[in-house]
């Protein structure tokens, strides 16, 4: 069998070695933790579960939508006039995709040719490193790093790289890194895109889930940035709908025409009883994001609150269902990740799955309960590993 050239930068990836070796170590405990994957444990709205089972029962409700209905681009537009004061025309600047990752993906494939430099966050979600090589493209890596408080510097990228540049991929608050983005950050960023024509793709997956009252900004609202940009949203995490593969770019006009001209050769649209939903949760969802916040901020206050019981002090995250840990000194982050599944059976991430930069870190979602964290925190101080000594092995 003869394999196109693109599939050899599609070789088994960490997250595939780190699925395999759970499988063989569940054996071994009873009790594996995982908090390595980042899926929503909760279920999603009542009312958006009632309203995909009724219009499922629709026997008219099965043919191909082709295209997101003007219910669910009305929907959009609300959502985002409520919740970020930004006016959306449902008609040209609102499009669907079949869950976030669909956008992130085939946007390169729509906007860059082959060499083509697109920018990237390091450490990012792995979908923008996939979309780059379907489009033979080339990442250029803008490092996330804490004394810059896991932001971008756009000073440090040559002249001669953005010249190139045709598209940037921003991530507020991120995955893996939960940092939240300033305003003046924004406003560079525009600035900088106008400066090399570059278009800007914001990825807001985790807009809704923010704590301590520090709500994210959405790049839409700066002034100028629908002149350079979209930003991509999912009811994946918002909404808990996941499994639903429901999502949306909005944002500039142009780009919006384009990559539905793209899209049309693709798909053919999304079931519409999870439309309907859709619009329940846009529509109706204020509510249920306040309360899913709380649970989250608990979480992530009892499981950082126990970290620190046990001599593992890391950033309490402002937003997202990730807490970005750094790793005690001496360890690799697969290393560290090996020991402990080994040792504490508790799965997480390494950190330089994500990127170059993100060596020295894991990712560990939030996504158990909080007697399922502690019992997390409990078999991690059990392990012995937070006892030893400064380059000591596990």
């Amino acid at each position: 069998m003869k394999l196109a050239m693109r599939m050899n930068a599609f070789s088994a990836s960490i997250f595939a070695e780190l699925s395999a070796y759970k499988q063989q170590k569940r054996s071994e405990h009873d009790d594996l933790i995982d908090l390595s994957i980042g899926s929503p444990d909760l279920p999603p709205p009542p009312f958006v579960m009632e309203a995909l089972s009724r219009y499922a029962n629709d026997p008219q409700a099965y043919g191909y939508t082709l295209k997101g209905t003007n219910e669910f681009h009305e929907a959009v537009a609300y959502y985002y006039q409520t919740s970020h004061g930004v006016t959306l025309h449902p008609e040209t600047e609102i499009m669907y995709v079949i869950g976030s990752q669909d956008g992130l993906v085939h946007l390169p494939m729509a906007f860059a040719d082959p060499g083509d430099i697109i920018l990237v966050p390091d450490p990012g979600y792995p979908a923008y490193a996939s979309g780059i090589t379907m489009a033979e493209a080339v990442p250029y890596f803008m490092p996330l790093r804490k004394e810059n408080d896991f932001l971008p510097n756009l000073r440090e990228i040559p002249h001669e790289i953005a010249e190139k540049a045709v598209m940037m991929f921003i991530n507020f608050p991120g995955n893996p890194v939960p940092a939240l983005a300033t305003e003046a950050f924004f406003r560079e960023v525009v600035e900088f895109a106008k400066r090399y024509n570059i278009i800007v793709v914001s990825d807001f997956a985790y807009s809704e889930l923010y704590y301590d009252g520090q709500k994210p900004i959405s790049f839409l609202s700066v002034p100028g940035a629908k002149e350079v940009g979209i930003e991509i949203n999912s009811l994946s995490k918002s909404f808990n709908m996941a499994g639903c593969r429901i999502g949306y770019i909005c944002g500039n006009e142009e780009i919006i025409r384009v990559f539905g001209n793209f899209k049309s050769n693709l798909d053919y649209g999304i079931f519409l009883p999870i439309q309907k939903a859709a619009v329940m949760a846009l529509t109706k969802g204020a509510s249920f994001c306040e309360q899913s916040r709380a649970v989250y901020q608990a979480r992530r206050d009892c499981f950082i609150d126990g970290l620190a019981s046990i001599g593992w002090h890391v950033d309490r995250p402002k937003a997202g269902m990730f807490v970005w840990a750094e790793i005690p000194k001496g360890w690799t982050s697969l290393d560290f990740v090996y020991a402990l599944i080994d040792r504490a059976g508790v799965v997480v991430t390494p950190g330089h799955a994500f990127g170059p930069s993100g060596e020295g870190y894991v990712r560990i979602a939030l996504v158990q309960e909080e007697d399922k964290l502690l019992r997390a925190v409990e078999k991690l101080k059990q392990s012995g590993i937070f006892s030893l000594k400064e380059g000591e092995e596990a």
